[in-house]
This record gives structure tokens, C-alpha cells and sequence, in this order.
């Protein structure tokens, strides 16, 4: 999901809080430990702010 860039783009907001539910429920089910989800919820968060960035700069070229 984390490259996924046309999901990403298309829908930042609901794209992170997949990216968060994805993580927590690894974690839950004992898949990952809780030092993979502080990266992936980290990863999770710049790839929201990626997006805004992305956002910011195509609105601000028109």
C-alpha cells in the first residue's frame, strides 16, 4: 500500500488512515513487532505529507 502513489493522490486522508489500520492490525495479530510499527506508522506519516506537499505544489503552479 505504502506505493501505491495513485491511491495516495487520489485520496491522501483516507489513503494514511489505511496505511494506520493496516499497521495496527499487523501488530494485533502478532505479525509485527512494535518497533515495525513505529516505522510503518512513521512511513505511513510521510507518505501523507508527501502527498500534501505534492498537493501544495500543483495548486500553487496554477
Amino acid at each position: 500500500m505504502l506505493a501505491d502513489r495513485s491511491a495516495l493522490f487520489a485520496r491522501p486522508g483516507a489513503h494514511h488512515k489505511a496505511l494506520l489500520t493496516g499497521a495496527r492490525t499487523l501488530y494485533t495479530n502478532k505479525v509485527i513487532d512494535s518497533d515495525d510499527l513505529c516505522d510503518l506508522l512513521e512511513l505511513a506519516d510521510g507518505a501523507l505529507a508527501f502527498a500534501v506537499e505534492w498537493m501544495l505544489d500543483i495548486n500553487s503552479d496554477e
